[in-house]
């Protein structure tokens, strides 16, 4: 189980770094290549269909490769995307990089979620909050490293520097290691779900709907609740340096340290974010985090001053650090039997939001006011407390 939960917790780190490499040098790129914001939202779309592709296939080449198989296939192909990201190609190639890319990083996620959900029974969330953690720390370095180096003129080393990252998990999990008793859900080629009372009594229908009843109207809120979740962050990690540029006139190489910030902060608050959650309930967490979340973005368009600004920032990314991996064991919790299929449909939920909510946060940015953009952003976080709370009423 350590070995498994290491292994993962390095793959995590690995896809913390791809998340954010993109926009911690976006200013930078986007001006090497001519384009303006709009285009910047475009790449990260397209990076983030990637994402949702590589969920939505995760369950094929699972069955195909099984599971380590699968990890394997998607550490590589993150691999071979971020060195040709690092020749810096024509920009209609960047767009087809992003999707590889994504695809990549999205299937590491929807698969070690899965692992980590169907066999930890007990302290899920904090096992998921290990591996947040690392996704935080790897999401707040990637930035630390590209400031530097954009200082440098060397900003296109960010991409080699996951792609190193990415060889060596490759490297671990491509290793003879044995991983005792979880060895046989690594390799194991069928979906596997966990009988309850629901698929004992009806096992026909339920090997077919693994949803019944409000079951269906959780999993639709949740699925929502994924898709503003997600791209609330993305929006806010890819577009939070060129917003301080904007809104304070900071340097580019200073705006790329807002994300290390921001995922500082996330990191620090992923450490407590699974024992906090598994103390007052889930559904608590997640009420609570959402609530401040929304007041955090309502209070940031009126930060005049760097210190409130970067205070905010902090805040944001305290409150905001266990919303993703809490709401992912307390939907697959809600909605007993189906622990192989909730995660990667909330993942991918996800992934969409993550692709459509920045293409939109890049197009704000080209033809509306700096703090027209952060209220958009606020109205997003305040259908995220109003999903909550309606879970928590029904949870």
């Amino acid at each position: 189980m350590k070995k498994l939960l290491w292994i993962s917790c390095l793959s995590y780190f690995v896809i913390g770094l791809a998340h954010v490499v993109l926009g911690s040098i976006l200013p930078v790129l986007l001006e090497h290549y001519d384009q303006n914001y709009s285009a910047g939202g475009q790449l990260i779309f397209s990076q983030f269909s990637g994402f949702l592709a590589g969920v939505l296939v995760s369950p094929f080449l699972n069955r195909r490769f099984g599971k380590r198989g699968g990890i394997l296939i998607a550490t590589g192909l993150l691999l071979v995307s971020q060195i040709s990201y690092a020749f810096l190609p024509p920009w209609g190639w960047m767009y087809v990089i992003a999707v590889a890319a994504g695809f990549g990083f999205g299937m590491i996620e929807a698969v070690i979620g899965t692992i980590i959900i169907a066999a930890i029974t007990e302290g899920t969330a904090i096992a998921m909050s290990r591996l947040e953690v690392l996704f935080g720390v790897g999401a707040l370095i990637m930035p630390l490293i590209a400031s530097p180096l954009i200082a440098a003129g060397w900003w296109r080393l960010s991409f080699l520097i996951v792609a190193a990252f990415s060889l060596i998990s490759l490297f671990f999990w491509g290793s003879r290691a044995s991983f005792g008793k979880l060895q046989s859900v690594l390799d194991d080629r069928a979906p596997r779900t966990r009988p309850t009372k629901t698929s004992t009594q009806s096992s026909r229908v339920g090997k077919k709907l693994p949803y019944v009843g409000k079951q269906w109207v959780l999993l639709g809120m949740f699925i929502l609740f994924f898709f503003l979740y997600v791209g609330t962050e993305m929006s806010l990690v890819n577009f939070m340096p060129a917003i301080f540029i904007a809104k304070l006139g900071i340097s580019e190489s200073a705006a790329a340290l807002t994300v290390t910030f921001f995922w500082l902060a996330m990191a620090i608050g992923r450490l407590f974010a699974g024992v906090i959650a598994e103390k007052i309930t889930y559904r608590m967490y997640v009420l609570g985090s959402c609530f401040i979340t929304l007041l955090l973005f309502i209070l940031f368009p009126f930060s005049e001053h760097r210190i409130a600004a970067f205070t905010i920032l902090i805040l944001l990314g305290l409150f905001m650090s266990g919303i993703f991996s809490i709401a992912l064991v307390f939907s697959s919790k809600l909605l007993p039997g189906a622990e192989e299929t909730t995660p990667s449909i909330m993942i991918a939920s996800g992934g969409i939001g993550g692709a459509i909510l920045p293409l939109l946060t890049g197009w704000s940015m080209d033809h509306l006011q700096v703090a027209q953009t952060a209220g958009m952003l606020a109205v997003f976080a305040g259908f995220l407390f109003l999903l909550s709370f309606a879970a928590w009423k029904m949870g």
